[in-house]
């Protein structure tokens, strides 16, 4: 070899990883002084129940309104969490003397507790792009570990979504390399921290059973059926054990579940039931001006109150079970895609499209939803050109759909450059992951792709020569985004002064709702079409 070094790909991977993670940890460090919302406090008034009280008071405790909703594993999390909390500052995790407590240690602590648990999501980057080629693996490490919905949502607006998508793509991966066992017990560890993640066990299921437990030995497939229900069931059972012994069960899914905060959160979510709201509203305006009496709700849907609105005042009200029915309805056709063709490479497509109808049409969904299915389906972004295209548009309207969160002054040129910046560093790596396809060379993937390949078809290798872009209708798009944008924060208050406050926040909403709803319809029959 001539005296030449032979270089360990899997370190050099390994060192390139982490030097993603370190660069989006220094932006995330210099974010820590940012605006915090009320999650900050949630937070630690989780750190104070679950260290101050016994464990049979956890889901019990009403000291402050942010009492623990999440599921026994996420508790248990800010249990170790509280730990070292308490070693910094005893404050932090005092349940009486600590309300609203935001020192600088606490402040920073919580900070970097969130930054340091990225690690998972580094891990489960890792594991689903290790094989890939360079390329490839620098455009989904700039989509996940510098997403800009994540800095947006945990590292300013203050969650730990980080690391639950960091288990949700570990379970992704092990279920894309066969091992379906691990697959479904890691995602029924993510169901214990979040139940909001369950809007994709029914893709689980129907894949793990079809995949995993079904076939032609009656007895072969009983024994894999029992060992998969036995791995779920320990996990569950580790999570609920200890509050069904204390006989609270029916009050951890009381807080879990709070059915009696309407449809839709203060800011509405950009999803189907916008529109919904807006035609009542527009029919109750019409039916007035013909001279039939409509009586005002007794609340309005923009009045910023988290509660039970009811607001509908022509059309129907909308209840849990009507939402719950309309986004298995919509999941459907993917589950039966996965019923007769179980491909481990369909996964990333069908978790993400099972999100994408669970954010639109789900019962009070929060904006910060769009995560679920943004994050998982950056893995085959790269994957054709359509797909490139596609998560573009998706990830800039998701990522502006958060703006609202950072509603202070302050944080308007934080975002603005969140944004931009990552739409330029998409475009970039974009355009690389594609520029073979300008002088009509195509790439020849690897051999353990075989099952990407088939998945795009022999149509998107032809489709279009020209290299990556978004077309007049994708850039006519943006500069629709554009032009809500200036109307909210310059135009209105000039021309309006303080006269609806909140018809900016409609405005992006039912904009943003008009780019998700083509996202779903695009992902079911990219689904569908698959050969």
């Amino acid at each position: 070899m001539g005296g030449q070094k032979i270089q360990n790909p899997t370190k050099n991977f390994m060192s390139e990883s982490l030097w993603f993670y370190g660069l989006a940890s220094c932006l995330k460090l210099l974010l820590i002084p940012a605006y915090r919302s009320t999650d900050f406090e949630v937070h630690r008034h989780w750190l104070a129940t679950t260290h101050s009280l016994p464990l049979s008071r956890w889901y019990l405790d009403e000291t402050s309104p942010w009492t623990l909703d999440y599921p026994p594993f996420f508790a248990y999390f800010e249990y170790i969490l509280s730990l070292f909390a308490h070693l910094l500052d005893h404050q932090i995790v005092d349940l009486h003397e600590g309300l609203n407590y935001a020192s600088n240690t606490a402040i920073y602590f919580q900070r970097i507790s969130v930054i340091f648990c990225d690690l998972v999501l580094l891990l489960g980057a890792y594991r689903l792009i290790r094989n890939l080629e360079p390329t490839k693996r620098h455009l989904i490490w700039v989509l996940v570990i510098w997403s800009p919905g994540l800095m947006i949502v945990d590292h300013i607006h203050f969650q730990y979504n980080g690391f639950l998508l960091g288990i949700l793509l570990l379970s992704v991966s092990y279920l894309k390399e066969g091992k379906d066992l691990m697959g479904g017990f890691l995602f029924a560890v993510l169901l214990c921290f979040k139940h909001l993640f369950a809007v994709a066990a029914p893709v689980y299921f129907v894949y793990l059973l079809r995949h995993y437990c079904w076939g032609r030995r009656l007895v072969r497939n009983f024994g894999r059926l029992s060992v998969m229900g036995a791995v779920v069931l320990v996990v569950f059972a580790a999570a609920y054990g200890p509050f069904v012994y204390y006989g609270q069960m029916q009050q951890v899914i009381r807080r879990m579940f709070p059915f009696g905060r309407g449809l839709c959160h203060a800011y509405w979510a950009p999803n189907f039931w916008v529109f919904y709201i807006v035609l009542d509203k527009g029919l109750a305006l019409l039916l007035r001006k013909l001279g039939f009496y409509i009586q005002a709700p007794a609340a309005s849907f923009t009045g910023g109150l988290v509660g039970d609105l009811s607001p509908f005042v022509v059309l129907p009200k909308v209840t849990p079970l009507t939402t719950l029915t309309i986004v298995l309805l919509a999941i459907s056709p993917c589950l039966f895609k996965l019923w007769r063709d179980p491909r481990p490479g369909m996964i990333p497509r069908c978790v993400s499209y099972a999100y994408t109808c669970g954010f639109l049409f789900g019962w009070h969904v929060h904006e910060k939803g769009s995560l679920h299915f943004v994050i998982p389906l950056a893995i085959v972004a790269g994957d054709s050109l359509k797909d490139a295209r596609h998560y573009f548009m998706l990830s800039v309207v998701s990522c502006y759909s958060l703006f609202p969160l950072l509603f202070e002054p302050q944080e308007y040129p934080v975002k603005v450059l969140l944004l931009l910046l990552h739409a330029i560093l998409m475009w970039l790596c974009f355009s690389a992951q594609f520029s073979g396809k300008a002088d009509g060379k195509l790439e020849v993937p690897a051999k353990e792709h075989v099952d990407e390949l088939e998945f795009k078809g022999s149509s998107d290798a032809h489709s279009d020569e020209r290299g990556f872009g978004i077309g007049w209708i994708g850039k006519s798009y943006l500069l629709g985004i554009l032009v809500v944008e200036l109307w909210g924060q310059f135009l209105q208050p000039y021309l309006l002064g303080d006269k609806l406050p909140f018809l900016p926040l409609v405005m992006t909403s039912i904009y943003c709702a008009l780019g998700m709803m083509y996202s779903w319809i695009w992902q079911l029959t990219r689904i569908l079409n698959s050969p």
